[in-house]
């Protein structure tokens, strides 16, 4: 199965394309606002520079107090020629060079030295309007003189006539308008460059998140052991994702292999069980038919198939008994924890066993009294159980030696036999549910109940043996005991 995206039909969708929009559409507005205040601060230092020119000429007419008659005189006569009086020049020429015109008290204008008003001279005449207005304002106004645009001031004169003056800005707009189109122009282009390496750098940065959907994709066909591989270029925030997304990884696929491990070994125990438990059914059921058919006549045979009936029935009861046990010891239940005399259940193990067996010796290295906060009725059961068998899979003359001991916090109980011993792989199976060395008697559920409940305890069980040598089971439990008992 593989994991599928939904796809849009409409619209950026992807995280690359969205951070490169974002970081694109950022950029850009960055451009226009520092072209928009790039143009208006140069565009105001411009004007500035235009009407500075114009009003330091407008003061020095203003406060001279010129008359127009005295412009005409001789001795004026150069001055007006070069810094006042405009040639016969085209209009593109015009548009560049400052217009000088003098209007009396009604805005008309008036002749110089004999010249007639050009037509510069009475479009700013008409433009201006009134100069009384126009000479009182502080600031120049902006005029159109033949399309072109210029700022314009008046100067009173020492007759009462007035003098205009006006300066193009049509080379200023085109200055601004060359700025704007070059700032454009290289706006574009950081732009261009800037989703190029955008998109490379996201594509580069992302690809971890690539890798992880690849490995969430194998993992949902089934491959458990796949894991986000590590990135020398991955972000902070990308690594620690890898990082919790492996562990959780690992999570699952230990959940997984418990599952499976747990379902095998349920399957095993059902058939174990269901092998166990039908072979006393079958004794059982055999012998019921043979008294039901009339072949057991004689008393004797009668009482013998009564007596294996008995036998098989408690041999039944015994192993759905621990099948209980295992089962509420699976479930983890409460157990009934105080101090315990742990010598004093090894002596009563011993004793039971020197009343079944008087042939076996038993030895016994557990004197006084030595406590442990425990379940009583679970630390019997262990005992019962090693003790149990030893009994079963050892000759009744070989000797047994039970001892307990208290070490570093640790109390160390050991039930240790002088019998043939076992071999490694079946001491590795020791404790498995069932498991019984060559088929031998008992149920094999004797040392997986000892291992359930020591480990109910907080304890382990380990085992010492070899061909030969005889086997020892050593049970460690924590040296806990309670002070108020």
């Amino acid at each position: 199965m593989k994991v599928c995206l939904p796809r849009c039909r409409h619209g950026i969708h992807s995280l690359r394309g969205k951070l490169t929009l974002a970081n694109v559409a950022l950029l850009a507005i960055g451009i226009v606002a520092a072209t928009a205040v790039s143009v208006m601060g140069m565009r105001y230092y411009l004007l500035d520079q235009i009407d500075s020119e114009l009003l330091k000429t407008r003061d020095s007419l203003g406060g001279s107090q010129i008359t127009l008659r005295e412009i005409d005189s001789l001795s004026m006569l150069g001055f007006v020629r070069d810094r006042l009086m405009p040639a016969q020049e085209s209009s593109d020429e015009r548009s560049t060079e400052t217009v000088f015109a003098v209007v009396d008290r009604g805005g008309e204008p008036i002749s110089i030295l004999g010249f007639d008003p050009t037509e510069a001279q009475q479009s700013l005449a008409e433009a201006a309007g009134d100069p009384r207005a126009l000479a009182a304002d502080s600031e120049p106004h902006d005029v159109t003189l033949d399309g072109s645009t210029y700022r314009a001031t008046a100067a009173r004169l020492g007759d009462g006539s007035y003098a205009l003056l006006a300066a193009p800005t049509d080379v200023l707009q085109q200055g601004v308008a060359k700025a704007v189109r070059l700032d454009l122009a290289i706006g574009s282009l950081l732009l261009a460059l800037l989703a190029c390496l955008t998109m490379f750098s996201v594509r580069r940065r992302m690809r971890p998140l690539e890798d992880m959907v690849e490995t969430s994709s194998a993992i949902a066909e089934g491959d458990l052991t796949r894991r986000v591989p590590s990135s020398r270029e991955a972000t902070l925030e990308v690594e620690q994702l890898r990082v919790a997304l492996n562990s959780m990884l690992h999570q699952v696929e230990s959940a997984y292999r418990t599952r499976e491990q747990s379902a095998a070994q349920l399957r095993s125990f059902v058939a174990d069980a269901s092998h166990e438990l039908r072979t006393p059914l079958s004794a059982i059921r055999g012998y019921l038919q043979l008294y039901d058919k009339g072949m057991l006549s004689d008393p004797d045979d009668r009482k013998r198939a009564w007596a294996r009936v008995l036998a098989e029935t408690d041999r039944m009861g015994r192993l759905v008994d621990e099948l209980l046990t295992l089962a509420r010891l699976d479930q983890q239940p409460e157990l009934r924890f105080r101090n315990v005399d742990l010598s004093r259940l090894v002596r009563d193990a011993a004793e039971d066993l020197r009343v079944q067996q008087p042939g076996r010796p038993v030895e016994v290295a557990a004197e006084g009294s030595l406590l442990v906060r425990a379940d009583e009725s679970g630390l019997r059961q262990v005992l019962g159980n090693l003790v149990a068998n030893v009994r079963t899979h050892t000759p009744a003359e070989v000797p047994v030696r039970l001892g307990v001991e208290r070490e570093d916090g640790v109390v160390r109980l050991c039930v240790a036999d002088e019998g043939p011993g076992l071999h490694a792989d079946d001491a590795a199976r020791v404790f498995d549910r069932f498991f019984r060395v060559g088929g031998g008697a008992g149920s094999g559920l004797g040392l997986a109940i000892v291992q359930g409940v020591v480990r109910a305890h907080g304890g382990e069980v380990t085992v010492r043996t070899a061909p030969g040598e005889g086997l020892a089971v050593t049970v460690s439990l924590p040296a806990r005991v309670s002070a108020g008992q």
